[in-house]
């Protein structure tokens, strides 16, 4: 059997290509702040995508499975197993910042913070409310779902397109059919796009380098560290128990999706990895209703990189303009971000609408103190985005392996390196009840 040259490994490849852009991005800053383009034009490629990757696999998805107290069972499960991990992650995030204190010492005074970096995206977070979220999820029309780019609006339209569908049989056939070989060939499209990753990966890593430097990481290095332990610990802690009980190794399931853990880390974008993320999960075993409803919902409700980031985020803020919280006023805050949280979801510059938002709404911490996060924004977003892609593969492993809908041998052999298609959790869904 002929072996692949190493140099053809894509994570080689990524990895090669964070290489050289730390370098270029030390030694040649000023070209290295121009190269960014080269990784927005690549999330751009994957965003053109995702929309008719999502309407395509969760309507062919549902529509196959006919079976619609199952969606509504895999939502509520989805939504309950969200809400509580995030809640973890948002208690482990708060505890790190008391525990390590990373912003103690640095006596900043508010009223001296240039707060120009940052007047937009507060006057921004000032109009966002969870009810305008709510209503946001509804389309104004069913092209415009596709061409705003929101996520949760595709995913309310292909829940429909996907019960018409199912209630149509037969003569939905056709069209069912069509759309899943539209599926593949948006696949096929998505290979292609892949084929220039390590690009995008090149020349994230040399901006973020060259515009940041290392001086910003000197001087907060401990935000940066403590946001990096707290996810990790995270991942390990939580998601590993959640593995472990759920019948597969996270430690596989790392190497197993470890390109899209790469170049989501470097281009700090969870969309970047979303459309692998959803192929590499149905390999893996899992069916593609589930995959299709789970993955697209938990990229707004699951966001637990995100959760850990916003808690240390505030208190950082908090004790480095010595602003004192009392244990009460810690738990109005984490109260206020569980809902924050999800208000926000699929806003640009999220983590800083979101942390904004919440501060806004609790006085103590002077909001001002978000220009503080500036300089080392983009970093800490890499690891967050990361966490997020892992945090919904492993929910989906799991809610997929609770429904009955994963076939683990075919986990195991996509874990071991092998590949296969999921047909085996798409039958045991399709056939647990009959069609409603």
């Amino acid at each position: 059997m002929h072996k692949t040259p190493f140099y053809r490994n894509m994570t080689f490849q990524m990895l090669a290509a964070i290489a050289l852009g730390i370098a270029v991005g030390l030694y040649y800053p000023q070209t290295a702040t121009a190269l960014n383009p080269l990784a927005i034009g690549f999330v751009k490629l994957i965003k053109m995508v995702v929309g008719l990757i999502i309407f395509t696999t969760v309507t062919v998805g549902i529509a196959k499975m006919g079976n619609f107290k199952e969606v509504g069972r895999i939502g509520i499960r989805s939504l309950v197993y969200f809400e509580i991990v995030s809640t973890i992650a948002l208690c482990i995030g708060l505890l790190a910042a008391d525990l390590l204190q990373p912003g103690a010492g640095m006596n900043i005074n508010p009223h001296a913070i240039d707060t120009s970096g940052v007047a937009s995206i507060e006057a921004g977070a000032k109009s966002l409310n969870t009810i305008d979220f709510l209503l946001n999820i509804i389309p104004a029309t069913a092209i415009g779902a596709f061409t705003q780019g929101n996520i949760l609006q595709v995913l309310l339209l292909a829940l429909f397109f996907g019960f018409a569908l199912g209630h149509a049989k037969e003569r939905g056939k056709p069209i069912v059919d069509l759309l899943e070989r539209t599926a593949e060939l948006i696949f096929l499209i998505v290979g292609a796009i892949m084929k220039v990753a390590p690009l995008a990966v090149f020349g994230a890593i040399a901006f973020t380098i060259g515009k940041f430097g290392v001086g910003s990481l000197v001087s907060l290095g401990q935000l940066v560290g403590t946001i990096y332990l707290a996810c990790i610990l995270f991942m390990i802690l939580v998601m590993g128990t959640v593995a472990r009980l759920t019948g597969f190794s996270f430690w596989k399931f790392l190497r197993y999706i470890k390109e899209e853990i790469v170049l989501v880390f470097a281009t700090a974008s969870s969309e970047a990895g979303l459309p692998r993320l959803m192929a590499k999960l149905e390999k893996a075993g899992c069916a593609s209703p589930v995959v299709g409803f789970t993955v697209p919902t938990g990229y707004s409700f699951n966001l637990d990189g995100s959760s850990i980031y916003l808690t240390v985020a505030a208190l950082f803020i908090a004790q480095a303009t010595n602003t004192e919280l009392s244990i009460t006023q810690q738990i109005t805050l984490l109260a206020v971000f569980l809902l924050t949280s999800k208000g926000v979801a699929g806003v640009t510059a999220a983590g800083f609408v979101t942390l904004a938002a919440t501060l806004t709404m609790l006085p103590d911490i002077p909001v001002a103190g978000l220009a503080l996060l500036l300089g080392v924004d983009r970093i800490c977003d890499a690891m967050r985005s990361a966490t997020n892609l892992i945090g919904n593969g492993v929910a989906t492993m799991a809610i997929a392996k609770w429904e009955d809908a994963r076939d683990d041998v075919m986990m195991a052999a996509a874990l071991d390196g092998e590949a296969g298609e999921p047909r085996a959790a798409v039958e045991s869904l399709a056939k647990r009840s009959p069609a409603e």
